[in-house]
């Protein structure tokens, strides 16, 4: 189909499309239900010279007030078997599909997602930020990537490696950054469950409840996510703020020396992973307000606004939390979410 002017609805409210509940409006907005549709929406874009910007669950951007260019949001969300083997099944699953539902249909299929449930966010925003939770990451379970490259209008096929995932980072936040959309996911699941309780609170969980089932360590995942994590219908947040610092061997061990009780993760790379919600409680940052934000007192990780704030707001906060960790351990924090 050709896309017509027609699709586009101008000076679209978007306070409602994302979690932080920011006040922003877009010049032009537009949903698309198929590969067709987007490209026929590109192409128009193409030719009206407006910058394309796909937008998700809205959990993981932060909006200005006006968002110029086209913001497409997709209401693509199928789910289709490809393949499966003795062990594993394929499946397809297409962007727009709601993250958490997924997690919980996925159980029909198979398993490796169990604790990345209740993650905010779409199916298409999953692989660009590479979600991870209690110990797992979605590019353990994830095959490949489906897309758009908007410079060429293409599509395309990445594979798992070519995705060059990291600790909340991939292609689509480096090279490929501003240049594709995400269509569709293929997962990888694995017919047997095989449960990873290796994080702290599931662990201690699982020691004492043998033989549980998948759909019993989702809501175990559900209920230590939602003890510390505010729910962004009643406050409005972004879930964790900040990502969790990888600092070298020999730092971590400074650190230690002057502060014992500070956690220490060691990964496969070398590198030792701290607790960003430890350093930001620690620099005095738990449950303290800044105008229409502030750090939550149940996970100083996580900012909240009142939904009043602005972004002019959240980044005063950020700055401040930012400067005041700096200033006292010497460690750079860096936001997980990414400026629309």
């Amino acid at each position: 189909m050709k896309a017509t002017a027609s699709m586009i609805e101008k000076n679209k409210d978007l306070k409602g499309l994302n979690t932080l509940s920011l006040p922003a409006c877009a010049e032009n907005y537009a949903e698309f239900s198929s590969v067709s549709e987007l490209l026929s929406l590109l192409h128009l874009a193409k030719e009206q010279k407006l910058q394309p910007k796909v937008l998700g669950g809205g959990s993981n951007v932060l909006l200005p007030t006006t968002v110029s260019g086209l913001v497409l949001k997709s209401k693509m969300q199928s789910v289709q078997v490809l393949r499966q083997n003795q062990d594993d099944v394929w499946i397809k699953v297409e962007a727009g599909k709601n993250w958490h539902q997924w997690v919980l249909e996925s159980q029909q299929y198979g398993h490796g997602l169990e604790n990345l449930s209740l993650i905010p966010g779409t199916v298409g925003a999953s692989p660009i930020q590479n979600i991870g939770a209690y110990g797992v990451e979605v590019s353990d379970a994830l095959e490949s990537v489906q897309g758009i490259c908007l410079g060429s209008l293409q599509l395309m096929n990445l594979t798992n490696a070519e995705c060059r995932f990291a600790y909340r980072d991939s292609v689509f936040k480096r090279e490929l950054k501003n240049d594709f959309i995400v269509t569709s996911v293929v997962f990888r699941l694995a017919k047997s469950f095989q449960p990873n309780v290796a994080y702290g609170p599931l662990a201690s969980w699982a020691a004492d409840n043998e033989n549980f089932s998948s759909q019993q360590l989702i809501d175990q995942v559900c209920e230590i996510r939602s003890s510390k994590l505010p729910d962004p219908t009643d406050i409005p947040n972004a879930g964790s703020f900040f990502k969790n610092p990888l600092v070298s061997q020999d730092f971590a061990e400074n650190l230690q020396a002057q502060y014992p009780t500070i956690p220490c993760y060691p990964q496969i790379n070398g590198k030792v992973k701290l607790a960003a919600g430890w350093l930001i409680e620690q620099a005095g940052w738990k449950g303290k307000q800044l105008g229409n934000t502030s750090m939550h007192k149940l996970q100083a990780l996580v900012l909240t606004t009142n939904g009043y704030a602005d972004l002019n707001d959240v980044f005063s906060i950020r700055d401040a939390v930012v400067a005041d960790v700096r200033e006292r351990f010497g460690v750079e924090l860096e936001p997980e979410p990414q400026l629309f």
